[in-house]
């Protein structure tokens, strides 16, 4: 397939979004184009192109998909299911390349699709596969990278440090994929620069394999004087409990974060990947000095 140049990037100031694009124009590969609302405040370089538009309109979109290579969406959870009307969009803008915002579990996982938490990218992908079965002409890639190192540890997700009451899950020793946003970027660029060998496919990333455990003793070494006392929950229970709040009405963010605790740390759900495309996407990894560095910004 023809070389990728012309990338549009949605939802460029995010949490993903934000590390994203910085690889994409670090790599001086791209003509970059921010599609955002007219009522964001978000700024970007001079160099990127920023044209407004409005996410319910398939001809606005359409119209700033037009002689796009290639769309980024790294729209967060709240949007998700959005994704199908931008895809629809770019099919009519004539888009080759479609990257939804996947960034996180693998949910060709049958029991982790199966988790409330995944039910709108499901329904993406279901979109996306059946146009492109049916013989649309796009194509698609789904970067997965496990949880993310650098924001799992700096907002308490993988261990709670600020209060040292970290949940330490079935003991704390299942090993996990984790990758720092930065190289969440380096994937998306390398996905872009071998269109081919990355067509109608997820692709797999990490910086590193670990356990909650390991990342409790980095953090001690980088501050000894820390107390921690961590705190056993069962991954099991967890869902239980989750899947009762579920059916008693209870719907947000909170319980959301419950679901991803099971999809990391629950058995079977694949967190820890078995076979990663780094080498192809030009992703070096990280080591626990990487993780130190870290730690060291936290707690020092």
């Amino acid at each position: 397939m023809a070389a990728i140049k012309n990338v549009a990037v949605i939802g460029g100031s995010g949490a993903i979004g934000k590390p994203v694009l910085d690889a994409l124009v670090s790599s001086g590969k791209f003509k970059i184009t921010i599609l955002s609302r007219s009522s964001s405040k978000s700024r970007f370089p001079a160099s990127i192109t920023v044209l407004p538009v409005d996410y319910n309109s398939i001809e606005s979109l359409t119209a700033a998909l037009k002689d796009q290579d290639a769309v980024v969406s790294t729209i967060g959870m709240e949007g998700i299911l959005g994704q199908t009307l931008i895809f629809d969009a770019a099919i009519a803008a004539g888009v080759k390349r479609f990257l939804p915002s996947e960034f996180g579990s693998d949910i060709s996982n049958s029991k982790t699709a199966a988790l409330p938490v995944y039910e709108h990218k499901v329904a993406v992908r279901k979109h996306i596969e059946e146009k492109v079965k049916n013989g649309t002409d796009i194509t698609y890639t789904y970067v997965i990278n496990g949880t993310f190192l650098d924001w799992g540890i700096e907002v308490g997700f993988l261990v709670n440090w600020k209060e040292g009451k970290p949940r330490v899950f079935n003991g704390g020793d299942r090993p996990i994929s984790i990758t720092t946003l930065g190289s969440v970027g380096l994937a998306v660029v390398g996905v872009l620069s071998e269109p081919e060998e990355t067509k109608n496919r997820s692709v797999f990333v990490h910086d590193i394999v670990i356990t909650q455990n390991r990342l409790i003793e980095l953090a001690k070494s980088v501050q000894p004087t820390k107390k921690w006392d961590p705190v056993d929950d069962d991954v099991v229970e967890v869902e239980k409990i989750a899947n009762k709040k579920l059916a008693n009405g209870q719907a947000d963010m909170e319980l959301m974060y419950e679901y991803l605790y099971v999809a990391v740390f629950g058995e079977g759900y694949g967190a820890k990947m078995e076979n990663v495309d780094n080498k192809l996407l030009g992703v070096p990894g990280k080591t626990e000095a990487n993780i130190k560095a870290i730690w060291k910004k936290l707690l020092v």
